[in-house]
């Protein structure tokens, strides 16, 4: 069949009614089972629909821009795409210049599938929420073999040097002009990769290019890069993740190393104040109007630990870290970290180190990643000797060594803060916070000591 160039917001209906019935645009399609699992096509094979364009440009300045100015831009660079953007056979296709394709729509937890075809010299990429980048290049090209080109495509080639996911594990690309299927999990910023089927990234966290300092943005769009040879993209299509199936994905991992601390029927294996608590719905709820420590039989010293929670309407409550069993957590143990409705209006005028997933009083956490109330949310926190790592929803939101911490909130001693073992559990503060999915892991106790 001869080739099928199509102008873009045309139909092939319109242009060539009599190949409609065998028009390879129907076959490049996810497959109905694809379509089954959950998945939504994000290209129709004809136009752009659903689709802007956008050079390496900062999706922060471009938030900050007048709604005109945005306009002015997408216009703008829509009109530089389309001197190097086309469509054949159902194909996405580019010359290797020009801004990139950009989803219109932005995505927080999901699952991408879609297929490429590049030509040696090539050098691409994925950028998810608006970031760079799972790379995609010629893996044969020796210029860049000192920057990784030998190690092949699928990493996360903007994570610093060393970090997970830089580098893929294995090298998977098909040979040069063959179609390669790319399927990733993104969970918050943590990012697992799938090329032609083999594992090259595993739940590595993709590190923000644009802010090294701050986590990956919570959602932004799907982008596909151009950069210095063709490339052909085919069979888009998404799966938004609902927060129980986002939640799976990070309890999931690795979860054969954590220990179960609930049973979800009763509190067994707690202590303290297990009158205040209760179990409904397989979950530890803090009754209201009460409160107090419900906390771990055993200690622990150095600890991953995992819980999902769940806040109502202004929800207060603490995860406390390093307990003695006594006394107000947030001072008499190691820390207590914040469990908080930061966005409540009741709180709009709190220290900064008084949101959720703050150590209290001594570390501010990062704000703008919980899920709405009433949802579960998923947190890991990791308690290395000083230091204290705390991963809400996939996003490192607090990442600190208390060892540093000199200015205290209200100037107010923190006595436990050199404690080097302890119970964990939570601080009760009169809501009805729920916990459930409760485990631990413990770490060596060496950086304790």
């Amino acid at each position: 069949m001869k080739t099928m160039r199509l102008p873009f917001g045309r139909s092939v209906t319109t242009l060539v009614a009599c190949f409609v019935l065998a028009s390879p645009a129907f076959a490049e399609t996810p497959a109905s089972g694809d379509t089954a699992r959950g998945f939504t096509p994000i290209f129709d094979g004809e136009t752009l629909d659903g689709w802007n364009a956008r050079p390496h440009f900062n999706p922060n300045d471009f938030a900050a821009l007048s709604d005109d100015e945005r306009s002015e831009k997408l216009d703008q660079w829509m009109g530089e795409a389309k001197q190097h953007w086309t469509i054949e056979n159902g194909e996405l296709v580019n010359d290797g210049k020009g801004p990139y394709l950009t989803t219109a729509k932005d995505y927080g937890d999901y699952e991408l599938m879609l297929e490429y075809k590049t030509v040696p010299g090539a050098d691409s990429g994925i950028y998810l929420k608006g970031t760079p980048q799972v790379q995609i290049w010629d893996y044969t090209d020796p210029a860049k073999f000192k920057i990784g080109s030998d190690l092949g495509s699928g990493g996360l080639w903007n994570n610093s040097e060393g970090a997970a996911g830089k580098n893929p594990f294995v090298l998977a690309d098909a040979p040069l002009g063959s179609w390669n299927q790319v399927r990733i999990v993104q969970v918050g910023a943590r990012t697992t990769v799938y090329l032609n089927d083999l594992l090259v990234v595993d739940h590595a966290i993709m590190e923000n290019y644009w802010d090294r300092a701050a986590p990956l943005l919570k959602s932004g769009p799907i982008e596909l890069q151009t950069h210095g040879g063709e490339i052909r993209w085919r069979k888009l299509a998404v799966k938004e993740l609902s927060p129980e199936e986002a939640n799976a994905v990070l309890q999931n991992h690795h979860s054969q190393a954590f220990k179960s601390l609930f049973n979800g029927d009763d509190l067994s294996g707690w202590q303290g104040a297990t009158d205040n608590y209760e179990v409904v719905n397989n979950a530890i709820v803090c009754k209201k109007g009460s409160g107090g420590l419900l906390l771990t039989e055993d200690e622990y010293a150095n600890f991953i630990a995992r819980v999902e929670f769940r806040l109502p309407p202004g929800g207060n409550n603490g995860l406390a870290i390093r307990s003695g069993g006594e006394g107000d957590a947030a001072y008499a143990a190691m820390t207590e970290l914040q469990v908080l409705d930061s966005e409540h209006p009741k709180y709009a005028k709190l220290d900064a180190r008084q949101y959720h997933g703050s150590a209290y009083g001594m570390a501010a956490a990062v704000r703008g990643y919980l899920r709405p109330t009433g949802e579960w949310n998923f947190q890991e926190v990791t308690v290395d000797g000083s230091k204290i790592k705390v991963e809400l929803n996939g996003n490192v939101i607090l990442d600190t060594d208390l060892s540093e911490a000199k200015d205290f909130l209200a100037d107010k001693k923190h006595p436990g803060l050199t404690r080097t073992s302890g119970f964990f559990g939570f601080a009760g503060h009169n809501d009805p916070v729920e916990f459930r999915k409760v485990s631990i892991k413990r770490l060596p106790e060496t950086a304790a000591k």
